[in-house]
């Protein structure tokens, strides 16, 4: 009998066509061995807390959480690279969206279809405008007392503690988390005010008068 391409395989590559089972040898042991002892790092975790908390360091730890968190609620971290104005600065924002899908009312009936460029403030109006600031600059918080009345304008920090300004002036400040909303829209300076025209944004940035500087607002 001729050998087959798959013998001749098995044979180029010193194997055999005998099951790899039928040739299995016990060759013993080489070397010492040891059994796995490798201790349970959930219990590693539970006798270190068992062990802070014996001996008063998991109170402490906690409570210097809790005023960690405390004060990072009183003021925030600053928005990084947002500097004050020293020229004015003034633009339009238009804020449509390429839908990715339908967007319907309450009873099917198509608003917009998935493709279609859509603008939001042809539907709607913004409730209220915005002033944004560094908190800790008493002409930008003059500023911005100035533009508006509570219920028709937020007033957002980009530094300083909002909590302390809503105590001093009983009025509600915000702060831009992570700088989302100066981000999104391009303020890099402040103060800078947003404002709804029609169906875009104006938003301009402001130079004040600071240390007895002219000023250069644009009312």
């Amino acid at each position: 009998m001729r050998a087959g391409p798959t013998s001749i395989l098995l044979a180029a590559l010193g194997l055999s066509s005998v099951p790899m089972m039928a040739s299995a040898r016990d060759f013993g042991t080489f070397g010492p061995t040891w059994s796995i002892a490798e201790p349970d790092l959930l219990a590693v975790i539970k006798a270190r807390l068992e062990a802070a908390r014996q001996s008063g360091k998991l109170e402490a730890m906690n409570q210097r959480f809790v005023e960690a968190t405390e004060a990072s609620v009183r003021r925030p971290h600053a928005v990084a690279g947002i500097t004050p104005a020293t020229s004015d600065r003034r633009w339009g924002f238009d804020p449509s969206v390429t839908l990715s899908q339908d967007i319907r009312d309450a009873r099917g009936h198509l608003i917009a279809a998935q493709g279609q460029r859509f603008n939001p403030l042809n539907h709607l109006n913004l409730a209220h405008s915005f002033a944004f600031i560094d908190g800790d600059s008493a002409e930008e918080r003059d500023w911005a007392l100035r533009q508006g009345a509570t219920d028709k304008l937020w007033i957002v920090l980009v530094k300083g503690s909002p909590t302390d300004l809503m105590k001093a002036t009983q009025r509600r400040f915000y702060f831009d988390q992570m700088g989302s909303l100066t981000g999104k829209f391009g303020i890099a300076h402040t103060p800078a005010l947003l404002v709804q025209q029609g169906d875009h944004l104006d938003i301009r940035e402001v130079a004040l008068a600071r240390n007895g500087e002219r000023s250069g607002e644009r009312r």
